[in-house]
């Protein structure tokens, strides 16, 4: 259940992103009434969603593959590191380009319809695919992460349907969501969950022999009597953040410096936009113009 909730977070994050995106573009084909362009538009996000179910594809086969435990916890640990530096990055860029992502996709399609329905294919595969194969890389991190194969799996699809539920629902103009802080105290939410990643990917490094030294072979502390592992709240913490009751030193360093870095940066006021406080929050209207 815990590994669910976790996973539901991140398919309800990225899915609602994803779903905002495929919005902006069909309400802008109907607004400027090139609905003959819709088709070569959905042609792409589906391509875009068959991209990222291959690569979550691709992960699962390449690791069961490798015919050693080196192997296998060398390609764990690499791809849960690459997961968390996608996802900070992505966390960074939405928090960077929300207020102006309508008319940067705009702006894109307006290049695109001149372009032809190969170009509509192409600006709605690139618009997608980016939120979809960063979900399929970190749920596969994170499902690997919990030690689970299916409860992962079902948590990031029951996001990713509330996520396309609403995404419609806001398209309607039905609900009224504030998409700032949403998104804000998601992105928390994901760099909690991408800390525990980062320290299990550390610890699949030193399994495989790959990193070495004091900080890995000392215990910070043990906690496994007050927290067994198989207890509801051990298995809560496992799912949620990947908690180890026996961490090493090099784990907590790893987990608490990117905490502490990353959701200090998250969090501190953007300069940029301190002298325009007057200005609206990214709203569903403007977000996902009427058609």
């Amino acid at each position: 259940m815990v590994a669910v909730l976790a996973n539901f977070l991140i398919g309800l994050r990225e899915g609602l992103e994803a779903a905002l995106v495929i919005g902006i573009l069909v309400a802008y084909l109907v607004r400027t009434e090139r609905r003959d362009r819709l088709r070569p538009m959905w042609v792409g996000v589906g391509l875009a969603i068959g991209l990222s179910l291959s690569v979550g594809a691709l992960l699962t086969f390449t690791q069961h593959g490798l015919d050693t435990f080196k192997a296998q916890e060398t390609f764990g640990g690499v791809m849960s590191l690459i997961a968390v530096g996608f996802v900070t990055w992505m966390i960074f860029w939405m928090k960077r380009t929300a207020r102006g992502l309508t008319s940067e996709l705009q702006g894109r399609l307006d290049s695109a319809l001149a372009g032809g329905a190969g170009a509509i294919v192409v600006t709605a595969f690139v618009a997608v695919a980016r939120e979809g194969v960063e979900t399929a890389l970190f749920v596969w991190s994170a499902a690997k992460a919990a030690g689970s194969s299916s409860a992962p799996i079902t948590g990031a699809l029951l996001g990713i349907a509330v996520a396309t539920v609403l995404g419609w629902l806001l398209y309607q103009r039905a609900v009224h969501l504030d998409l700032g802080k949403f998104f804000t105290w998601t992105g928390a939410g994901l760099i909690v969950i991408a800390a525990g990643v980062l320290a299990y990917g550390i610890h699949d490094l030193w399994e495989a022999g790959i990193l070495s030294g004091p900080l890995f072979d000392q215990t910070a502390f043990d906690v496994s009597a007050q927290v067994p592992p198989g207890s509801w709240y051990g298995t809560l913490l496992r799912g949620t953040i990947n908690f180890r009751p026996d961490p090493s030193w090099a784990e907590v360093i790893a987990w608490s410096t990117y905490l502490g870095v990353v959701m200090t940066l998250f969090f501190r006021p953007d300069r940029s936009k301190a002298a325009s406080r007057s200005a609206p929050a990214l709203r569903p209207a403007e977000a996902v113009p009427a058609p």
